[in-house]
């Protein structure tokens, strides 16, 4: 359906077998060491009204032989490159934890070389890039890494007990935590041409609702702030409530969903922010 020339389809992956033709398609972008196939249960959960495809990071599972990107603009870079075939319907960006922060990298580039933009985006788990922390796990010891991921919740402990799972972890998590802890938002205030949702857990202990409402400067059009229980993957507990707020905003918007993502035009677009 997706046919492409420039993209061997390891970037984006399809979580469900067909889509309509004129249906939106939710790119999800995953947080620090996961994958494409975390949001499968919010794909199975928005069917049969919104495709979703999943952002695979180099550096794991199926591409764990290649180079790990510690760098969030190099990120960006690359996967506005692998959307660009899978343009032909309209989009929409969901991004956890780090993936907020790939997410909107992704979108600023789109507005900047006037490309076209999803329709929405969806930060959950994240503060505002305008909102910075100090934070330097990155550089910590192998056990505070692990002791770091225990205490949010997301990983597996059976894979943290294990020796071997643990050294295919740790350099993803560290690689990915490097990445998104030197990430600096840009000088200049950036304001997206789409609706922001930010989706927030109250007791998350890596954003507080203040810097999740932040987001709000990032909107140039509507904003919207949900509040959901939860420490930082409260996405666990809330998959139908999260989809049902997804389906709610993008089925609201089906005026736009018409124009491919493809350069303005015809003209060509830079890669560097």
């Amino acid at each position: 359906m997706h046919a492409s020339t420039t993209s061997d389809g390891s970037w984006i992956r399809p979580l469900r077998s067909s889509a309509r033709r004129g249906q939106v398609q939710l790119v999800c972008f995953p947080f620090a060491g996961g994958s494409a196939g975390y949001f499968r249960s919010l794909a199975n959960s928005l069917e049969p009204d919104v495709s979703v495809l999943g952002v695979q990071y180099p550096g794991r599972q199926d591409r764990r032989h290649e180079p790990l990107i510690e760098d969030i603009g190099r990120l960006a870079d690359e996967i506005c490159e692998e959307l660009i075939p899978w343009g032909t319907e309209p989009l929409a960006f969901f991004g956890h934890s780090m993936g907020s922060v790939v997410a909107f990298e992704v979108a600023r580039r789109l507005q900047r070389d006037n490309r076209r933009m999803p329709l929405a985006l969806f930060a959950s788990g994240r503060r505002a890039p305008s909102c910075h922390r100090a934070e330097d796990f990155h550089a910590a010891d192998d056990e505070s890494i692990i002791a770091n991921l225990r205490s949010l919740g997301g990983t597996d402990p059976a894979l943290l007990d294990d020796d071997e799972m643990r050294r295919m972890i740790l350099p993803v998590v560290r690689a990915d935590y490097r990445a998104v802890e030197t990430y600096r938002a840009p000088t200049t205030e950036t304001r997206l041409n789409v609706p922001i949702t930010a989706i927030a857990g109250d007791r998350d202990p890596s954003v507080s609702l203040e810097e999740a409402r932040a987001w709000r400067g990032h909107a140039a059009g509507s904003f919207e702030l949900k509040v959901l229980t939860g420490g930082h993957f409260f996405i666990h507990e809330h998959v139908a409530e999260i989809a049902d707020c997804v389906r709610r905003v993008l089925l609201g918007l089906g005026s736009e969903r018409t124009r491919p993502l493809r350069p303005e035009g015809g003209a060509g677009h830079g890669r560097r922010p």
